[in-house]
């Protein structure tokens, strides 16, 4: 997909950030570039398109650069033209694929960028303190019938006014807060900061001062009341890695102490200095970080468990250790690796704004946008239309049964509900919506069912209204949406006549390459090896093994196969493992099997050695039915290779096996180099054939050359990659011409010097 869109190179472009700024309003004929056949290129066009991608070129505006434009421009806009004659634009697989990108491209315009920037710049500020509250909380739903809202939100005021009488904050919350842990924890919520609670919930927090109790605060989930224990400065992000015994609630009384004594046991241990990472891979059972020394991903405040995160946070040090932590989940020893300061608000900027477009406080934004878009777009409601849908509203509208047949003599059924921008919004579309999105809400008034149903429904229409009007408001997105339009439009056409033709083309290929030979031409080259490794010790083993040709692999596959009985027949799980083997072998080349291995293997219990020796013989045979040929059979040399079931010719597995390790402990590589592949290699080359030792940049080589190969002209399958690329240009650069024939370009010369700003 992003081949399509960078291919048309005038769809890479971001989207400005003041997107609503900027409108169209001309409606006037514009003045034409160039005409392409019959054709007409708006000046405008061409002139926002050369702006937007070469405005930071030091030769913006010259006529040099306006030219080079130009001539890619046309050369785009001939292609766009072919594929639109040839009715590309007009297939549903188009259709739906642009209609994908406008969706996207949209968003930034659906919002209000002023309402965002103060959002994230609050939402910063905020993370600079950390609060500690408790909540009470009466739940009532987002959407609860008025009488449901009043009743709550009197419930919450009746137990406000009993804790400033004197009551405890905490004991209320066991009594009476509908938040089920508020039994166990008396609504104590521990230290938060901002984008870690909802919205409105979050600022009543940090509008009030540490002792005092808030109003009631409305949420998606209730009534709040919220009392600020602390605020303090914010501790930043931590990083820790913990050693863990897991100890789970209501485990048996014995399980707890054993636990507790491992852990006791460890804390010791490191206290003596023994290797953490060590300790932690061995005995810690966090499955999930015992791998990695116990490290954990970065958090701050509220992103852990509040003893944990207690726990780490005091430490100060890297490398300080905390004493045995009990959490719901076991018992832990905390280390301490780095701890971060709150990142700047520029280094944080893009993370916030992508989190406040997901929280609850994007809905701030959304009502800021719909409060432009009313006004902007004249929204005007109709009180007759609006009384008649009203009066329709029964009772079952609240079961969620409610039924609209339009009356043919009813003059209100196509009567207007609103406009918006004239445009009316009929009773009878709106009723057909109420039948099509209602819900029962046992309970309810039905007036304020069908209230909610027609404040969704306004909602939907002003937005609608205005993604559908997006491109006449802003020109931005126009010429956006142009640019995504033009470059998928263009890459079926690009692909039949480039792209795929020229790995197709075979014939045309090969015919391009003969004729221009002298552009795929070796270099002096040499052919050999070079070993860098980290050490002499590393090198000449690296030189022993490689000589060998064939490098062992830990892998046997020979190990616990099981016979039936006494006999040679194997039990099916071990004939599986064979057919794989087999598989393995006929497929990669570079493996060998060692036939040696099987008569090395150690006798089994109640095994004699002429069995085993039946038993092999056997296994052998049941590989060659397979197809596995004597290609594939390798018998080392040297004591001890006899127990090695597999090796393999490709160095690479060598260089692995070295490098368990150190990654970087030995490198092996074996092909022809050029001049400027391997710098040592170069240093070498002059001297011929042979073998070179050499200390360079503190590694260790071996240089092996075994031949040296003149200049002279490569091979198709040498330059495929090249040679296809180079014909791709070739076939772009004749098509053009072919497009220039079918359509003449016109320039008109005085619109292009009207661009040119520098001499």
């Amino acid at each position: 997909m992003h081949k399509r869109i960078l291919y048309a190179g005038f769809a890479a472009g971001a989207l400005l950030a003041g997107c609503q700024s900027t409108k169209s309003t001309t409606t006037a004929k514009q003045p034409v570039l160039e005409t392409l056949g019959t054709h007409e290129v708006p000046a405008s066009e061409f002139a926002y398109v050369y702006r937007k991608n070469n405005s930071t070129s030091p030769e913006f505006g010259t006529r040099p650069s306006v030219a080079e434009y130009l001539d890619l421009y046309t050369n785009f806009k001939l292609k766009v033209l072919e594929a639109e004659q040839r009715g590309l634009d007009t297939t549903q697989a188009f259709k739906q694929e642009l209609a994908g990108y406008k969706q996207q491209l949209a968003q930034p315009y659906l919002t209000e960028k002023s309402v965002t920037d103060q959002l994230v710049r609050e939402a910063y500020d905020r993370m600079s303190k950390e609060i500690s509250a408790s909540h009470i909380l009466i739940r009532v739903a987002p959407d609860a019938d008025p009488k449901d809202t009043l009743a709550a939100y009197q419930k919450t005021t009746a137990l406000r006014q009993r804790i400033t009488g004197g009551e405890d904050f905490n004991k209320v919350a066991r009594e009476a807060s509908e938040d089920p842990s508020a039994r166990e924890n008396g609504g104590k919520l521990g230290y938060f900061t901002a984008m870690q609670m909802v919205y409105p919930f979050e600022s009543a927090a940090y509008r009030t001062t540490a002792g005092q109790v808030s109003q009631p605060v409305r949420t998606r989930f209730g009534y709040h009341l919220i009392k600020v224990n602390d605020v303090r400065p914010a501790q930043g992000e931590i990083k820790v890695a913990h050693l863990m015994i897991r100890a789970t609630p209501g485990q048996p009384k014995a399980d707890s102490l054993t636990a507790k004594k491992k852990i006791d046991e460890l804390y010791s241990r490191l206290q003596r200095k023994e290797d953490w990472e060590k300790l932690v891979t061995q005995f810690s059972e966090d499955a999930g970080s015992a791998a990695n020394g116990g490290e954990l991903p970065p958090f701050s405040t509220g992103r852990m468990i509040p003893s944990f995160e207690e726990a780490a946070f005091k430490l100060q040090k890297p490398g300080d250790l905390s004493s045995p932590v009990q959490t719901p989940y076991g018992w832990h020893i905390i280390k301490l690796i780095e701890k971060q300061p709150i990142p700047t608000f520029e280094a944080m900027e893009p993370t916030l704004k992508n989190k406040v477009a997901k929280d609850s406080r994007s809905e701030l934004n959304r009502t800021a946008f719909l409060k432009r878009i009313r006004t902007e777009n004249q929204f005007t409601e109709n009180k007759a239309g609006k009384d008649y849908v009203f009066s329709k509203a029964d009772t079952s509208l609240v079961s969620g049964h409610f039924k609209y047949t339009p009356a043919e003599k009813d003059k209100m059924t196509n009567a207007a509900l609103f406009t918006i921008k004239g445009k009316p919004y009929t009773t009878k579309d709106f009723l057909t919506y109420v039948q099509q999105n209602q819900r029962p809400r046992p309970g309810s008034e039905p007036r304020y069912d069908m209230q909610l149903l027609y404040d969704q429904y306004v909602d939907q229409s002003l937005t609608n209204y205005e993604k559908e009007n997006l491109e006449t408001k802003h020109e931005d997105y126009r010429m956006l949406v142009k640019e995504y339009r033009d470059g998928i439009l263009l890459f079926q056409l690009m692909d039949e006549k480039v792209w795929s033709k020229a790995i197709e083309d075979s014939t045309g290929l090969e015919k391009f390459f003969t004729e221009n030979q002298s552009k795929y031409q070796w270099e002096p080259r040499v052919q050999g090896s070079v070993i860098s490794a980290a050490s002499p010790e590393l090198l000449t083993k690296a030189q022993q093994q490689l000589k060998a040709g064939a490098y062992p692999l830990k892998d046997n596959p020979l190990t616990g196969l099981q016979f039936k009985g006494n006999t040679t027949e194997l039990q099916p799980a071990s004939q599986a493992v064979l057919e794989r083997l087999a598989t393995q072998l006929a497929t990669d080349t570079t493996m060998r099997f060692n036939p040696s291995s099987l008569t090395a293997m150690k006798l089994r219990k109640g095994e004699t050695a002429a069995l085993a020796k039946r038993r092999a013989t056997s296994v052998l045979n049941y590989l060659k039915q397979k197809g596995v040929t004597t290609a594939s059979f390798y018998t080392p040399k040297g004591t001890g290779s006899a127990q090695t079931a597999l090796f393999s010719t490709n160095s690479a597995m060598l260089e692995a096996s070295l490098n368990e390790q150190n990654s970087l402990a030995v490198q092996i590589t074996q092909r022809n180099f050029q001049k400027g592949d391997n710098k040592v290699v170069d240093e070498l080359a002059g001297k011929g054939p042979g073998t070179y030792n050499v200390q360079k940049d503190g590694r260790y080589y071996l240089v092996t050359i075994n031949k040296v190969l003149l200049a002279g002209p490569k091979t198709l399958a040498e330059a495929r990659g090249q040679a296809t690329s180079d014909y791709q240009n070739y076939l772009e650069k004749q098509w053009i011409t072919q497009l220039r024939e079918k359509y003449p370009v016109q320039v008109n010369q005085a619109e292009v010097d009207k661009l040119v700003t520098k001499k």
